[in-house]
């Protein structure tokens, strides 16, 4: 008995550990990190979105068990069973798309996701310990007109802390689903991309 409760604590420790940084950004194209900032109306950002396109390759492993951290590219359980790749890209359009529509910028672009990794809690992760939504995708920037590459590709992580337990029964009471969560996120990370400057490659040479 005692080496359960052992554990069960161990599992929250990790747990707790990969929470408490990862509600941040990558610009891994400079290996950078930063925080998602408070939003303020209006937002400065050069662009105007015209279109958010998104594509969630069908060469991503899925994994449906019922694992605490099942090893796979895409873990999701907040739609029923079907097909997980369809799914996912409607949550990043949502997302993307409500987020983009703040920014009034005087250069319109559209905006290529093509997805990484979509990570979510499994049922169990949920109900015993909560854990991280784990969200990696890549994002070009591309001139409307000319189909131009404005901004080259560069990976993005967009981590969220995923509630467990109780906190995960009080947040659905609230409307706050994994899948609303997750949504909201994805706007305010788009919002940040757009809004802040784009870090430059040092010079090697």
């Amino acid at each position: 008995m005692k080496r359960t409760h052992l554990g069960i604590a161990a599992l929250l420790a990790v747990s707790i550990t990969a929470c408490g940084s990862n509600q941040t950004v990558s610009r891994s194209v400079v290996g950078t990190q930063y925080e998602i900032l408070p939003i303020s109306q209006p937002l400065t950002s050069p662009y105007s979105v015209s279109d958010v396109r998104v594509s969630v390759p069908e060469t991503l492993k899925v994994d449906e068990s019922n694992r605490i951290y099942p090893i796979a590219d895409i873990v999701w359980r907040g739609d029923p069973y079907g097909n997980r790749y369809e799914q996912i890209e409607a949550i990043f359009e949502e997302g993307m798309t409500r987020g983009a529509a703040a920014l009034h910028g005087t250069r319109p672009v559209n905006v290529d996701i093509e997805v990484m990794r979509f990570h979510a809690m499994t049922e169990r992760a949920r109900f015993l310990i909560g854990g991280v939504h784990s969200i990696t995708f890549t994002m070009t920037i591309r001139d409307v007109e000319t189909n131009e590459i404005i901004e080259e590709p560069r990976i993005i992580k967009a981590d969220l802390v995923g509630f467990g337990g109780n906190h995960a029964i009080e947040a659905e009471h609230r409307g706050q689903t994994q899948k609303v969560r997750i949504i909201d996120h994805l706007a305010n990370v788009i919002q940040n991309e757009l809004s802040l400057p784009v870090p430059q490659m040092a010079d090697a040479s």
